[in-house]
């Protein structure tokens, strides 16, 4: 079970080398950097021009350049943006809460809702310069789950 979908994951790709390339890139320069196909970077490129992520131009320079810089992003933001199939348990879509013959019954409907619930609220807090640039920003992501403490204790080990 994958929590991020390829499409999702390549888009990931796909704006780190676009984070590095502030001039920009065009999808046969992304794709051939990564090994992939040119006909699914240009996609993912296009859905990512549509949502507002990045921003394409013409001409014999042309590509794709980042809207906003990748502090300015977040991990959900992507992940719904572009692929929002991400639920923990099949009653947790909004559209199929009634799929299971349990679902008044169950009791652990609620509080696995609730675990999706904290998840997705996390991943819109992880921005993709915490995943660009893990070296500056581990330390921002161990205070967000608290684990300053825990962090503190292992180099005291």
């Amino acid at each position: 079970m994958t929590l991020m979908s390829r499409k999702v994951d390549y888009a990931l790709l796909i704006l780190a080398y676009l984070d590095r390339k502030r001039e920009g890139a065009c999808a046969r320069e992304i794709a051939d950097r990564y090994g992939l196909s040119k006909g699914f970077v240009a996609n993912i490129l296009k859905l990512l021009c549509s949502r507002g992520f990045v921003a394409s131009h013409r001409g014999v320079k042309g590509g794709y350049l980042l809207v906003r810089p990748l502090e300015q992003v977040t991990l959900g933001e992507v992940m719904e943006e572009l692929d929002d199939t991400f639920h923990l348990a099949e009653c947790n879509k909004v559209a199929q809460s009634d799929v299971c013959g349990l679902s008044g019954i169950c009791p652990v409907r609620a509080p696995i809702a609730e675990v999706h619930r904290r998840i997705r609220d996390y991943l819109r807090t992880v921005t993709l310069a915490e995943l660009v640039h893990p070296t500056t920003s581990l330390e921002t992501v161990a205070q967000r789950l608290d684990l300053v403490p825990l962090q503190h204790q292992l180099i005291a080990q």
